[in-house]
């Protein structure tokens, strides 16, 4: 081989041998957000925390809050900021507003989701949210499930708990149906609603029975025939909920017994639901009273306000008092003294008291918020199924 013919080749090993050219970024300066904390938890005040330094105007929301949303503060480093607080011990929701526009906390990636909608989540911790905490105790799993949905013809998704110990025994669960509120989905009450460690902590505790929850989406497209947006009268408002109680009894029930191993009984059935799941529930008492034992109302109440109108589209359940006595075990009205569904609730506890059907009506504090939805499950759950067998 001559010398011509051996001088790619000692190129080529000369490439090989130098050191690789390293593509450098381009340099970035620093800014406040590389460091900042959002939100910082700390003496029970949840500080907010925003870098935006082109916005003109930030706000935040919470649902402790009853008022308007709170200005937040920019310093000269363009960070807003916004205290709450001194606030008691529990799990809070949250959004910014940044001119105009809604948006999350991009510190934060605790989230909960809506229909439409997505909001921060916060724990402020302390003795009164250990019952929703995350406890050093046996735990259950929150599994996805997806059905077939013969009411809306897709696939449709829901979330069910599923106590623990249930994948290593062979016994069968009592279930309590979970209904979420409007603008919200089935992931609900897992997340903001914390239902699973609300039952971890309550079965471990022996306050409640091991049961299956069972959490689906109950937000269903309005039907082609109504406006979107349009106030719903009453009977618009009740063939919208007959189409839930269809997927419910049809499609979501049928699913879960032929899934999973619990009790094919209404004695061991319980439903639950607040705001628009609470006017869901109240739909499926009042045409199908004997497929559940257990019914808990929270924050929800007459639609419209008008008993006598609820009197004449519910007469046929209303006149079998004795029959809805002696099949439901428990009828459980809720609200809280501060919640728009007050004088609903009230009402609709008058018609039952004046047609003879056995419930309770429990006022507590607090307004429409998941703060008191929390609490009212985990006031229920060691009310059910305790004499189930």
């Amino acid at each position: 081989m001559t010398r011509l013919a051996l001088l790619p080749l000692a190129l080529l090993a000369a490439q090989a041998a130098a050191p690789a050219a390293v593509a450098q970024p381009p340099k970035r300066e620093p800014t406040p957000n590389d460091t900042l904390v959002s939100p910082e938890v700390k003496d029970k005040t949840i500080t907010f925390r925003l870098y935006a330094p082109k916005a003109s105007e930030v706000t935040l929301r919470g649902d402790w809050m009853d008022g308007p949303a709170v200005k937040m503060t920019k310093d000269d480093k363009g960070v807003w900021s916004a205290t709450a607080g001194p606030l008691p011990a529990d799990y809070y929701s949250y959004s910014f507003t940044v001119d105009g526009v809604r948006t999350l906390d991009p510190k934060n990636a605790t989230i909960k989701q809506g229909v439409a909608s997505l909001d921060n989540m916060v724990l402020v911790p302390g003795p009164e949210a250990e019952f929703m905490a995350l406890q050093p105790v046996p735990h259950g799993e929150v599994r996805q499930a997806w059905y077939n949905s013969s009411t809306l013809g897709q696939q449709r998704r829901m979330h069910v708990y599923t106590p623990p110990g249930y994948d290593a025994g062979a016994d069968k669960y009592p279930v309590l149906y979970l209904l979420h509120g409007g603008g919200d989905e089935d992931s609900g009450w897992s997340t903001i609603g914390r239902a699973g460690l609300i039952l971890d902590n309550l079965i471990a505790e022996k306050k409640a029975k091991p049961m299956l929850v069972v959490m689906p989406n109950g937000s269903l497209p309005r039907p082609a025939n109504l406006t979107p947006g349009a106030k719903l009268d009453p009977k618009e408002m009740a063939a919208i909920q007959d189409r839930f109680t269809n997927e419910l009894l049809k499609d979501v029930v049928p699913f879960v017994e032929k899934t999973y191993r619990v009790v094919p009984d209404a004695g061991h059935r319980a439903l639950a639901g607040l705001s628009m799941g609470g006017g869901q529930t109240t739909r499926v008492l009042t045409t199908n009273p004997d497929k559940f034992g257990y019914f808990a109302i929270w924050s929800a109440g007459l639609f419209g306000g008008n008993p006598d109108a609820f009197e004449g589209q519910n007469e046929k359940f209303l006149a079998e008092a004795d029959r809805v006595n002696k099949g439901v075990k428990l009828l459980a009205i809720t609200v809280g003294d501060k919640d728009f569904a007050l004088a609903g609730s009230k009402a609709l506890a008058g018609v039952l008291e004046k047609r003879g059907i056995k419930h309770e009506l429990t006022v507590t504090g607090g307004g429409h918020t998941w703060i008191n939805w929390r609490q009212y499950l985990r006031d229920l759950a060691p009310r059910l199924f305790q004499d189930a067998k």
